[in-house]
């Protein structure tokens, strides 16, 4: 085990024998940190934390504070953090608000400086959140997605699947898988970068655009646009996927930018 001298560490915790700690980290409660995970100077992690294997957590770095949430007790809550994540500078990470509700942060995501993960969100896999960039309270931001600069979700939001939000751009509505959202909640096309990187195939991809086209495309509302999908025969996959998380939402989903006239635009 390597720990700096410095670090001030609460007997509570538990520290696997191949992390390391470097200079003036301070942990209080406890905290749980898997294998070699390497927490940088200047750090400060509490509460009932689990920090999985091979985490990187750069200096300034707060994770499993307590919410700020004027709705928090002081009551036992929980952090849950996976594998391979990466937190940088002044990255912020809080856990859940009501007793025994839990934040969880997945596998292989990286959080850039000042980056803010609020109470009770669920990040999933191999997702970015940029610098600055703010997930409010009960947010869900699944695999894949791309969280642009200072960036602001609102509360009880979700994040589809290899969307990306350009920098500067906030939502109150969900943000729906695969596309390119930015200003307020405006579905501006596909995320074609995205899904190529990812692997989709041009079948996969085709079905998405021409999906897009109905749904975001058009003055069409989204419930007739669906059933206009879903009545030319039997979706992909993927398309299902992206009209059952339309249908699932309660806060309203992000629309084409139809203002500016025409099909919305791809990157």
């Amino acid at each position: 085990m390597s720990i700096h001298p410095t670090a001030v560490i609460d007997p509570a915790a538990d520290v696997h024998p191949d992390a390391r700690i470097d200079p003036y980290v301070v942990i209080e409660g406890p905290v749980r940190i898997g294998a070699r995970t390497r927490v940088m100077p200047h750090t400060y992690l509490t509460g009932w934390t689990v920090i999985g294997e091979d985490n990187v957590i750069h200096p300034g770095a707060v994770i499993g504070h307590e919410p700020q949430d004027l709705a928090f007790g002081g009551a036992e809550s929980y952090l849950r953090i996976g594998n391979r994540n990466v937190f940088r500078e002044y990255s912020q990470v809080h856990r859940g608000t009501a007793p025994g509700s839990t934040t969880v942060v997945g596998d292989d995501n990286y959080l850039m400086q000042n980056a803010h993960v609020a109470h009770n969100c669920q990040i999933g896999n191999h997702v970015i959140i940029a610098g600055g960039a703010l997930v409010a309270g009960y947010g869900v931001v699944e695999d894949l997605a791309f969280i642009s600069g200072n960036c602001v979700v609102h509360q009880h939001i979700r994040v589809g699947t290899l969307a990306i939000m350009r920098g500067l751009s906030r939502t109150s509505r969900d943000v729906p898988p695969f596309c390119v959202m930015d200003y307020t909640h405006t579905v501006r096309g596909v995320n074609l970068v995205g899904l190529r990187r990812a692997g989709f195939s041009r079948d996969r991809i085709r079905a998405i655009r021409k999906a897009f086209q109905v749904l975001f495309a058009r003055s069409t509302n989204l419930r007739a646009a669906m059933a206009e999908i879903e009545a030319a025969g039997p979706p992909s996959d993927d398309v299902a996927y992206l009209l059952d998380f339309i249908r699932s939402s309660t806060r309203g989903v992000a629309t084409g930018g139809r203002k500016q006239g025409g099909a919305p635009g791809e990157d």
